[in-house]
Formats: C-alpha cells, structure tokens, sequence
C-alpha cells in the first residue's frame, strides 16, 4: 500500500511540473473602475486571432487529453450512452403537429451519427423519410450538419428545415415541399431559428416570421446587437427580407440595439400578431398591430404591456388576452383582459394563486386552458380551468416535470409529456370524454433495470440566512450515509431558469457507479418565483455560489459525503456559481467542473452575448462591484491551495466567448499552489454544447465524468500504474 501512494504522489508531483512548464504567457492590463483598479493579467488570451493564444489552446487541450487517456475507464460513459441508444432502438425529438393532423419530426436509429425528418399523415400513418441532413452540402468537405429545428406550415404541404453544424447557433434554413420533396433552391443564412423564438408561418403557407442577424460573423461582437424579425416570402431573395419588427423599421418604439424583437406564437384565426422586446429582464414589453395592417405595410404597432405590469406568456384567445401576472402576488395568477380594453394590473382572475405552487405553463384548447404548477421547480401538478371552474388532472404517476402541447385554440387535441429524474419521458393524449391521459409515445418503452434501484429524496435544507434551499437528492436505495460517497452536485442560478427534473442518464450512469448526485436549486434560478430569481441577481448574486456551498457543507454534516468526496458542476452561467464556490471555499471541494463556464463577467460585457441586464454593467458604480465580485478570474490568489479543476469551453460559442474559460484556466494554473490538476479542454468541433452530433456530446460529458470519478477516488478511474511510474 506504501508503495502504491508512493507512485501515485509521484504521478500527480510530475502532473504539476508539466503543468508549470507551460504556462501561458501573461500580458497584463491594468484598469480603473470608479477608483478601483483591476489587473487582467491575461488580456493577451481574448486575443483568439493570436497563433500564440490558439497554439497554447491546443496545447492544454492535447495534454488534457494525454492525461484522461490514462484513466482507465475513459470511455465508460460514452460507451454506455451508446449501448442505452442501441437498447432504446431509435429516438424522436422536436415533434410538430399540424391541425390537418400530420406528424413531423427528427429520428434517429441507433446506428446513425445524427437524427433525420421524418413524416407521417397521421399518428398511424406510414412513417415517410422527408431529408436526411447528409445530404446538405454533400459536395463540400469538411461538413457535418446536424437539423436543429423544423417548422412545418399550417397545412403541412411545406416545411422550413434549420441546418447548423460544429456548435454554432447560426443556421442554414431551407424549404421543402413536402409532397414532392422539391428543395427550393433559396437558402436563408442568417437566422437561428432553434436559439431565437423559431419559425412563424403566415396564414396563407406562403411565407413566414422569423428574427434574422445583421451579420453572419458569429465572433462579432455585434453579433447578437441589432436583430430584427423579418417576414420571408418563398421564392424571394433571401437577401432582401421584409423588416417587420426592428429598431430601424419601428424607432417610436425605442427598441435598443440589444433587445431582441419577436413576435409571439399565434392561431390562424388570431386578429392580431403580439410583439415582445426580448431582454434578459423577467417581465418584457409587449406591442400589438393587427395581422391586416402589418401584412399591409403599416407600422401602427401599439403599447400593450409594460414591465411594470408583470405580465408573462401572454396568448390571444378569441378578443381577450390571457396571461401570467406576477403582479401583486407572491407566487402568480393565471389572468385575462380585453383585447380592446386591456388592463394587465386589474384584470380578470381565472386561477388564483397557489400557496407554494408556481403557474409554469399553460395551453389553450376548444374545451378549456390546461396549465401546469411547479413546487420548489420539481414537483409538478395538472390542472384544467374549464366553464369557471378549476380542476386537478390526475397524471399517470408522480413527475418532477411536465411539457404541454396543442395544436391550437378551435382544437380539443392536447399532449403532456411527464418526466423527472429517474423517469424517462412519456407522453400521454387527454381524452376529453372520458377526462383521462392515454400513452401515446412516438418512440419505445425501454426498459432500464440497471436503473430500478435509484430513488429520488426532495428536500429543503436551511441556507446560512434562514431560507429554505431546494434540493434534489439522487442515489441508490442502498446507499450508507458513511461519509463516503462521491458525490457530484450539479447547480446553475441565473436568469429565472428553473432547474426542472429531467430523465437524466448522466446522473443515473454516475450512480451506477458508486456515486450520489445531489440538484441544488440556488437561488437567481425561478424554482420559487421572482422573488427566489431577485434573490441571486447583479448585487445580491453572491447568494447563488452560497447556497451551493450551504448544500455541500450540509451533505458533509449529514454524512452523505466528506470534502474528499465531493465534486462540483456548473455550465454556462453555472460557471459563476461553482467558480465562486471553489474560490470562497477552495477548501471544501475535491473537484470543480466548470462547463463552457461564464468565468470573467467583468469582461463579459464586451462579448456578443454580454449581459449587463442579467450580471450588470461596469458603467454602473453598484452593478461593476458586483460583477467583480462574482468574478471567478479576478478571485483566484497566488499561493491558495485550489481543488482539482476541469475547464472546458467550444471554439464556436456565441453564448460564453471560449476565452472566459481559457482565461481562468491561465490564471489557475500560474497560482495554485497544490498540486491538483488543472485541466482545460477546448472543443474545436463544438461550442455551447448543443448542435453537434450525439457521439460527440456523450464524449465530452464522459470526460468530466471520468475526471470527477479519478479525483474522487474511484478504484476504476485510477491511471494506470505503468504510467505512473
């Protein structure tokens, strides 16, 4: 045994000599805020265009990957994923309906890299192949798009079919007419439709609404600035799209250079098209036009909702409006006003709100508004108000989420899909004559029996302050509260997002293997309403890393684990909450998983996707104190003894710019005094995480997988003695 700690610790003295002798070059720039000066010591990496920035990149990403080639077990997770795809047979995602009843969506067979659109008149119509996305720009080299979204028209006779590839968000959209297969020959390149509120279509089939970009340079940074949503008439130059929607077409509406203008789903038979001012604020403003006028040429938009009113999820039904109104509410209320005399403040109340239970989602259907109600973001109700009167619906079995689908407001046809942690997906009809779900999955029931002895324990514990924190608690029924299980705690905390339950094989895998997952739900996420959002926002942000820290040190003092055992994820804006929570406390985790992380917000601003709304701005004397503060970069000190640390990020991002986490990752390795491991992986096939082919995604989430199991002790992932030596 001596001599088995012995190699290990001369494995991990080498691991840091490497380490230390290739550390990025440092060119610092000092700034002064309102007094304060701030030194980035590694400006020169924002510098991607830099063959010396992109060189060492690589570097780090080869020698992560040397160093993962060690461990053993690797490949465990991608390979697994792929045999539970090979069990399942074939998946289908991004259903779509059309009142004439036609089905469309993506399948894809276990043995195919991506999914392709299929078709069918019919639920049990014959199941027709529409495109298979190997086949756009087949001619070229090194192309591997992947379809990311569908929008078929009313009719189902033509469908727009939006084409990414290697992570960005961009897309290619092209037409098809569904009968006979015939590609119109017109491409639009600068739109997202899977990103940015998808693709609307006009009564008549023969054009839609979607937001274009007023560039195609995705590393702009003017990139997400200026958008605007256009109409696009089939068989025009895509080059010249009609501005419906915009800052330039509409200045009387003071839309700013980095709001987004849509327009929300409609009916055919709707009078009146919506526009909403997206921001990153939680209630936005809202204009209304009738379809006529706007169809017209005219730009007589109208004022109809203001921030102030706090009303969400506006839809039209018949001349009234009906909406979500977090005004004068502690959790919120399912509302209505007049279409001709609307008041948003003092409206007609159908559903009251609910002692600790949060309005989600609603549908409108001939029969009624079916509408779903979360507790604490993972317990999740049905309910259906219908003549006045408001309803429960029993579900199939208890779910931590559940999605919603109709195909309009003339139409009894209504879907749920339930799921949650443990359970995968299933989607069920309602049967308005006999008021009950019946299953009706596009896809087979797969049975996981690896899987039946996980159990899932929702819980709120005390934060330091004395609020109640939601936790989700996933593990194996036989587990020992010993202090010795690894676990992995997953947290995100940003822009009122819920973190709904979900079937997720990546924990279930990770529990197969010995370990325990636990959800915290911190606070800046929407679990219990805006208040529980405000509670994690600009200056009070720093609640979302404590909560995380509050959760881990109450699973060491209830002995699910020790500070050994315990590894830490975030992605995205996750990326503040666990990068803050290791620099705080780098004494309380044994491993920090920082995925596609924002890990400069003080720089943040200048990226094409910066947040000033969300995070705050540096303009701002208040707002730059707190950006510093949840600035995981600026935190790290020469000397502090760091946990282990994986750092990821994707070339193509557009939502974090991938020198964030590179940055950090520079930083890191300079000034951590232990001799943990820094890793950093950038991948140069992918950005954000989506719009890559399934492989590729399992493969990057089994390296975080295999790193966290390595450096939480698991006798599986331990490198290899023959190269310890």
């Amino acid at each position: 045994m001596k001599i088995k700690i012995f190699i290990i610790i001369c494995f991990f003295s080498i691991f840091s000599y490497s380490q230390k002798t290739n550390l990025s070059p440092s060119k610092p720039v000092t700034e002064s805020y309102f007094g304060t000066k701030v030194i980035d010591e590694y400006r020169n990496l924002e510098s991607l265009e830099d063959p010396n920035t992109i060189n060492w990149i690589k570097s780090q990403t080869a020698y992560t990957n040397t160093i993962l080639d060690q461990i053993p077990k690797r490949n465990y997770y991608v390979e697994k994923r792929l045999e539970l795809d090979k069990r399942q047979g074939y998946s289908v995602s991004d259903l779509k309906i059309t009142g004439n009843d036609k089905y469309f969506y993506l399948k894809k067979n276990e043995n195919e890299k991506v999914a392709k659109l299929y078709y069918k008149d019919g639920l049990s119509g014959k199941e027709e192949l529409l495109y298979d996305p190997v086949n756009y720009k087949n001619n070229e080299r090194n192309h591997d798009f992947v379809i990311n979204y569908i929008s078929p028209s009313w009719d189902g006779s033509k469908i727009a079919i939006s084409m990414s590839e290697k992570g960005n968000e961009l897309a290619d959209v092209i037409i098809m007419d569904v009968k006979t297969k015939y590609i119109q020959p017109e491409i639009l390149t600068n739109t997202a439709p899977a990103s940015f509120d998808g693709i609307k279509w006009l009564n008549d089939n023969t054009g839609f609404f979607c937001v274009a970009f007023s560039t195609i340079d995705s590393k702009s940074k003017d990139f997400y600035k200026n958008t605007r949503t256009v109409l696009y008439k089939i068989g025009t130059d895509p080059k010249k799209l009609i501005e419906i929607f915009s800052a330039k077409n509409n200045p009387e509406l003071k839309i700013t250079e980095d709001q987004f203008p849509m327009l929300l789903d409609f009916d055919q038979e709707d009078q009146y098209y919506i526009g909403m001012v997206v921001d990153y604020s939680y209630y936005r403003k809202t204009f209304i036009i009738s379809k006529k006028d706007l169809l017209e040429g005219k730009k007589n938009w109208k004022p109809l909702s203001d921030p102030n009113d706090k009303a969400k999820n506006l839809e039209i039904w018949n001349n009234d409006i009906v909406f979500v109104s977090g005004y004068n509410s502690s959790f919120n209320k399912l509302c209505k006003t007049s279409i001709n005399n609307f008041n948003f403040k003092n409206p007609e109340v159908l559903v009251p709100e609910k002692k600790g239970e949060i309005i989600k989602s609603y549908r409108i259907t001939k029969d009624g508004i079916y509408y779903t109600t979360t507790k604490n973001g993972v317990e999740a109700k049905l309910y259906v108000y219908k003549d006045g009167k408001d309803s429960p619906i029993q579900l199939p079995y208890p779910s931590g989420n559940i999605n919603l689908e109709n195909k309009g407001v003339n139409y009894s046809d209504f879907w749920i899909t339930c799921s949650g942690w443990a359970n995968e997906g299933q989607r069920f009809k309602y049967d308005v004559k006999i008021n009950a779900l019946k299953p009706e999955n596009l896809t087979p029931i797969t049975e996981y029996p690896e899987f039946k002895n996980i159990t899932v324990n929702e819980i709120s514990i005390k934060a330091r302050d004395g609020e109640e924190l939601p936790v989700s608690l996933i593990y194996s029924k036989n587990l020992r509260k010993d202090g010795k299980n690894m676990v992995l705690i997953d947290s995100y905390g940003s822009y009122g997002i819920s973190y709904a339950p979900f079937f997720a094989k990546m924990y279930l895998l990770w529990i197969n293997q010995g370990g325990m997952v636990a959800v915290a739900h911190v606070r800046g996420g929407g679990e219990k309403g805006e208040k529980w959002r405000l509670g994690g926002y600009k200056e009070t942000k720093p609640n979302t890393w404590r909560d995380l820290i509050d959760c881990t040190k109450y699973l060491i003092k209830e002995k699910y684990t020790s500070k050994d055992k315990v590894a830490i994820w975030g992605a995205s804006a996750g990326g503040i909450t666990v990068g803050r929570a290791m620099t705080e406390r780098p004494d309380l985790f044994k491993a920090v998983i920082a995925e596609v992380g924002v890990m400069n917000p003080l720089r943040d601003e200048t990226t094409p996707n910066g947040q000033p709304k969300e995070f705050g701005t540096i303009k701002d004397p208040k707002e730059f104190k707190a950006l510093l503060e949840m600035d995981s970069y600026h935190h790290i000190k020469k000397g502090v003894k760091y946990p282990a640390t994986f750092i990821s990020g994707g070339i193509n991002d557009q939502r974090v710019t991938v020198w964030e986490p590179v940055k950090f990752a520079a930083k890191l390795m300079a000034n951590n005094a232990s001799n943990n491991p820094t890793l950093l992986k950038i991948d140069f096939e992918g950005g954000h995480g989506g719009n890559i082919p399934p492989a590729q995604r399992y493969a990057n989430l089994g390296d975080m997988f295999a790193f966290a199991f390595w450096q939480l002790g698991h006798p599986d992932y331990q490198p290899k003695e023959s190269t310890k030596k």
